[in-house]
């Protein structure tokens, strides 16, 4: 086709006029956007938060999956619970206590990802027009989620310490006098994402006591608990308050992502509810997944694996910490995560992350836009993983931003002076 043949039109889906009205809230998410673009192999993919394919342990899975059918056979391959299986869900309460959670497998549901839990939770709460309140900036694809569902989502500022107490019990007071209380308060308190910060130790007990007099439930999303560049694991929201949080949990970022196992932690009335929406949406979970995930955490060394994949992360944070010191031009700063996959960056006044896609893109680089990350605003913001990439893609991938970030600060001064009226 020749640069003046006009592109062809496109009609309507055929089916169009018959979705749902909640369908047209479903809308592909800025991460999801990028992985085309990104994966080319002259860009450097600072933007998928995947784990390091050197911390998936290939051969140990292999081996597990042929013990798993050796030992079940045929059984292995059949259908299971909507609950998941036992032995799984005691393992699991095995692998929370390590954050301070006393649980017991009956109030564990294995769910496809944390991404299903996720679902599931809002699917049992929130009505059309509901109120959810999340961290500003969020999980992409929560927003995404509570959009789906036709939720109004209220969002309140992450300092440097997490979520802001004032500002989260104003919230609720404000919500309270519309007459439009939030549902529950969605969190990512350890190694948020997309900003890498944990909610301080001070302010946690501070967050429980702000919900619990709102009356409104704590859903606490932890994927990135366990990967921690310090000691010891933070202690999770839910050791402080099993009746007043529901706990979402993943092996997609401590062991597999390709096997799609986690788990929602709830009270029991909620756990009930949270059954029968999983029945309704999938039968049951992969019964061959989750044997080998307990078999994995039953007779290999789990502790051992997430040592060597913090050392991989650590890394490759540092890897990136220094170059962004060594390289960014004056007004640009970042966060300094203590664990999980992220930085979050913002950059001077004048410059739009999402506008500069397109040139860092061109210039061998992709990231986030923060714009994907709250229902407005975030221009200024991006979000650049370090867990996929080797140090030296890495390292290549911010001199690729540092250079395009020097160039947008020398025209940002004369843009301002081109926009001041006469």
């Amino acid at each position: 086709m020749s640069p003046q043949t006009p592109a062809p039109q496109t009609d309507p889906p055929r089916w169009a006029g018959a979705f749902a009205d909640r369908t047209r809230r479903m809308v592909p998410s800025e991460t999801r956007a990028l992985f085309s673009m990104a994966s080319r192999p002259d860009v450097v993919s600072l933007a998928g938060g995947m784990p390091s394919p050197e911390a998936l342990p290939v051969k140990v899975m292999g081996t597990v999956l042929g013990e798993v059918l050796e030992r079940y056979g045929a059984d292995a391959l059949q259908y299971g619970s909507a609950q998941g299986e036992a032995g799984l869900r005691e393992r699991i309460c095995q692998v929370m206590a390590a954050e301070g959670i006393a649980a017991t497998p009956d109030e564990v549901m294995v769910t496809v990802g944390s991404q299903q839990a996720l679902d599931l939770v809002t699917r049992i709460f929130v009505d059309p027009g509901d109120t959810v309140v999340a961290e500003a900036p969020t999980y992409v694809t929560a927003l995404s989620t509570f959009a789906a569902h036709q939720a109004r989502v209220v969002q309140v500022p992450v300092d440097h310490d997490g979520v802001v107490p004032q500002a989260l019990e104003e919230t609720f007071a404000l919500l309270a006098a519309e007459g439009r209380p939030a549902k529950f308060f969605y969190t990512v308190p350890t190694f948020h994402n997309p900003t890498g910060v944990v909610l301080s130790a001070a302010r946690r007990p501070e967050v429980l006591e702000i919900c619990r007099r709102a009356g409104v439930l704590v859903l606490e999303d932890n994927p990135y608990g366990l990967l921690h560049f310090g000691d010891r694991p933070e202690r999770a929201l839910r050791a402080d308050d099993p009746d007043g949080v529901v706990y979402l949990g993943s092996f997609s970022k401590t062991l597999a992502p390709g096997l799609r196992v986690g788990w929602v932690l709830a009270p029991r009335g909620i756990m009930d509810k949270l059954v029968l929406a999983a029945e309704s949406a999938m039968l049951s979970h992969s019964l061959l997944a989750q044997r080998a995930v307990d078999h994995y955490l039953s007779t290999q060394s789990w502790q051992s694996h997430l040592t060597a994949a913090r050392d991989t992360y650590r890394e490759r944070r540092d890897a990136m910490l220094h170059e962004l010191t060594a390289l960014m031009p004056h007004g640009v700063h970042w966060t300094v995560p203590q664990g999980g996959f992220f930085v979050w960056m913002t950059l001077p006044s004048g410059m739009d992350s999402k506008a500069l896609l397109p040139r860092a893109v061109a210039g061998g680089v992709a990231y986030v836009p923060g714009t994907g990350f709250s229902t407005a605003g975030g221009e200024r913001h991006l979000r650049l993983s370090f867990s996929h990439p080797t140090p030296r893609r890495i390292r290549e991938g911010v001199r690729n931003l540092a250079a395009l970030l020097h160039a947008e600060t020398e025209q940002v001064p004369l843009r301002a002076r081109q926009l001041t009226p006469c």
